[in-house]
């Protein structure tokens, strides 16, 4: 059977885990092109009841009685075999959190297609938009690729970029990349054969490794610049969230502002706190503590923690 024509819709087998993901189905679930069948990881323990949770994806398969895969590998033969069977023109993969071997890459007619939230080869790996705004990055964008064999390191079918303004979060650029890589993913299938033709070799030079998170990488180093911290702040909101010990309490820092002012007090000392401010010193600058979340509560205005833990971050004391 010959690929669908650009003008038609395609049959396409999509294969995606968390809400990104979630963006790029939803969309094609509303174009006119046919999803056969998706995959995506296996259900998790999640919650404090640890109980098994459906991915994002799962999920909206599942409302659109789209048939759901969750194979622990697509490299064994049979795995093969049911992709096969779906006869699909196109594979599209959104943070799928799997690889997929070599063969798997073939099996779709047009092959498999990649929705990568960095403008590569800026970001490849698993966290480029955390790491975009830790690094202090102006601007981040969607990349869509033709998938080989390595990771993020394919030919570039389409890309565009977005701002990442002054305040933005992980969060809140994951939102807009996810909303922009929906509407850069419709395009290229408009006419995939033509973008193939013409697709573009990445600069490996210029790639950089976007490793995923853990919660250790965001213990804040009080002994970083503000700038720096605040950084930190933004980029791991809202996962995993930025957190520092005072007397022992574990402290989760969700809003931040860095400040320029100087000051001789040790990294991590509260030089003031007030009604509605606790200013803490960094290696260079202070870092003013707008929101904050305090173990068993709920993240809150920093004037809401004060009124009730105002002894906790007095003057003088010192974050480790």
């Amino acid at each position: 059977m010959a690929p669908s024509s650009s003008a038609g819709p395609l049959r396409i087998v999509f294969a995606g885990t968390p809400d990104f993901a979630a963006s790029s189905l939803a969309a094609l679930l509303a174009s006119p092109h046919q999803v056969v069948g998706v995959y995506t990881q296996p259900d998790r323990p999640a919650g404090r009841g640890r109980k098994l949770a459906a991915s994002p994806v799962k999920q909206l398969a599942e409302q659109h009685n789209i048939p759901v895969f969750q194979p622990l590998s697509l490299k064994n033969h049979a795995e093969q075999e049911t992709l096969q069977a779906l006869s699909a023109d196109v594979m599209v993969v959104v943070a799928y959190g799997l690889i997929l071997p070599p063969l798997a890459l073939t099996i779709p007619k047009l092959g498999c297609i990649n929705v990568h939230a960095s403008i590569l080869p800026r970001w490849r790996g698993a966290a480029p938009i955390q790491r975009a705004v830790l690094a202090g990055d102006e601007e981040s964008g969607v990349t869509i690729m033709q998938m080989d064999s390595g990771l993020d390191t394919g030919d570039m079918l389409l890309k565009k970029s977005c701002p990442i303004k002054a305040d933005d979060t992980g969060s809140s650029l994951h939102d807009r990349l996810a909303e922009l890589g929906a509407q850069c993913l419709l395009e290229v299938l408009e006419d995939l054969p033509t973008l193939q033709r013409q697709a573009s070799v990445q600069d490996h030079d210029a790639a950089n490794y976007a490793h995923k998170l853990d919660k250790a990488q965001a213990c804040i180093n009080w002994q970083q610049s503000s700038q720096e911290i605040e950084r930190l702040v933004r980029a791991f909101n809202s996962w995993p969230v930025a957190y520092s010990e005072l007397d022992g309490t574990r402290v989760r820092i969700w809003q931040a502002k860095a400040c320029d002012k100087d000051h001789d007090k040790e990294p991590g000392t509260i030089i003031s706190s007030s009604p509605d401010s606790i200013e803490v010193s960094c290696g260079m600058g202070s870092l003013s503590l707008e929101v904050l979340q305090l173990p068993g509560a709920k993240a809150l205005p920093v004037s809401a923690v004060l009124n009730a833990k105002k002894d906790i971050f007095s003057s003088g004391k010192q974050f480790s």
